[in-house]
């Protein structure tokens, strides 16, 4: 597996995972979605040995206080194989003095307690609510 810098090409490949994942938002606000792939200063995908996108980290960092993940994704029939993990490694690597921070949902939480992350409270609201 080879872990590279997103490029502009590889965004239609990351909507399919989106769409495949359920991630109906990130896919239906797509002029929004790819806005905020190009704006991200974390930006990393994984390859399969053909060249098949097979996950993706998408993050924002100061460099050297906060690395948060905006988004992690492993494609389904790749899971279970350590990928994300290698994809968080990886970019804490780059930013070693960084705090590694997330959301996590329902589904995923107990994969992050897995990887030793610590729960913190957290809140979100959008300009709407």
């Amino acid at each position: 597996m080879n872990i590279r810098n997103y490029m502009e090409s590889d965004f239609d490949s990351i909507q399919q995972l989106n769409h495949d994942e359920g991630w109906n938002q990130l896919v239906e606000r797509d002029a929004l979605t790819r806005k905020a792939w190009r704006q991200s200063n974390v930006a990393y995908v994984m390859e399969s040995e053909e060249g098949t996108i097979i996950a993706y980290l998408r993050g924002l960092t100061d460099t050297t206080v906060s690395l948060y993940v905006c988004e992690l994704l492993v494609a389904s029939a790749y899971r279970k194989r350590g990928l994300g993990e290698q994809l968080l490694r990886h970019v804490h690597t780059l930013y070693p003095d960084t705090r590694l921070e997330m959301l996590a949902s329902q589904n995923s939480h107990t994969y992050y307690e897995k990887l030793r992350f610590r729960p913190f409270y957290r809140f979100r609201k959008t300009i709407h609510e």
